[in-house]
């Protein structure tokens, strides 16, 4: 291994993806009709989008939240749900400390608020379904990869789908009612009986490259700055081509 590769990478920061044209292009309406919990500290907030143009697993869109006085705020989040033609999109927002839009939609967000969405953005983290697909996140990171994991179950998809997500113990695991056979949780800090406790290792990556189906794996690795180069670097150990690792990174 070396210490100078450097994957394809995407930071999930403002100002970093221009929108495309069309309706992806056009700021919406999104009606907030769902807010279910998911851990302490994150939730999901289903929106009603009648103009959505649909989406591929692992995109994401711009939200523009405004104030009385006319002050805005944008942030980028991550799908988190599969793509289907209902005109509902789904995002999993973590309640930041101090954030702004974050501590709006933990606070102050009730069941008719609308905000304003544009998107879908970015193809670079997008997963079409036609090949097969390592997913590899942490925390919130694993928001679009969930979108991807829904969508592979939707449409049962026969291409190989695995998922290694990390948490800091099972509170903290984001989706822990939907994951199956195709997850492998990981805890850092607290773990149930029996369970080891640490960081994502070799010992869980490289058995997943060395088992890549035909074709090999076509690797997304989502999470915070210090998570994705940790990921990525096991993954190139591994023996994962460089060129075919996915990087989106926020923090």
């Amino acid at each position: 291994m070396t210490d100078t590769f450097t994957p394809p990478t995407r930071f999930a920061v403002p100002g970093r993806i221009a929108a495309g044209d069309g309706a992806a292009g056009r700021w919406q309406t999104a009606t907030l009709t769902e807010i279910r919990r998911e851990t302490p500290r994150a939730a999901t907030f289903r929106f009603a989008v009648p103009g959505w143009a649909g989406h591929l697993p692992g995109q994401h869109l711009l939200l523009r939240l405004t104030a009385a006085d006319g002050y805005t705020a944008q942030r980028h989040y991550s799908l988190a749900s599969a793509p289907d033609d209902s005109g509902d999109i789904e995002l999993t927002l973590d309640h930041v400390e101090d954030g702004e839009v974050s501590g709006w939609f933990h606070g102050e967000a009730r069941l008719g608020d609308r905000v304003e969405v544009r998107g879908p953005l970015s193809g670079f983290f997008a997963w079409p379904g036609d090949r097969a697909a390592l997913l590899i996140g942490a925390g919130s990171g694993v928001v679009p990869l969930m979108s991807m994991v829904r969508h592979h179950r939707a449409r049962g998809l026969s291409v190989p789908l695995r998922l290694l997500v990390s948490a800091r113990g099972p509170e903290d695991l984001i989706y822990a009612r939907e994951y199956g056979a195709e997850t492998t949780p990981v805890f850092t800090r607290t773990a149930p009986p029996g369970v080891p406790v640490g960081r994502i290792t070799a010992a869980h990556v490289a058995p997943l490259v060395d088992a890549a189906p035909e074709g090999g794996w076509e690797a997304y690795v989502c999470g915070s700055n210090a998570f994705a180069e940790h990921a990525s670097r096991l993954l190139v150990a591994a023996g994962q081509p460089v060129d075919r690792i996915r990087i989106e990174r926020f923090g």
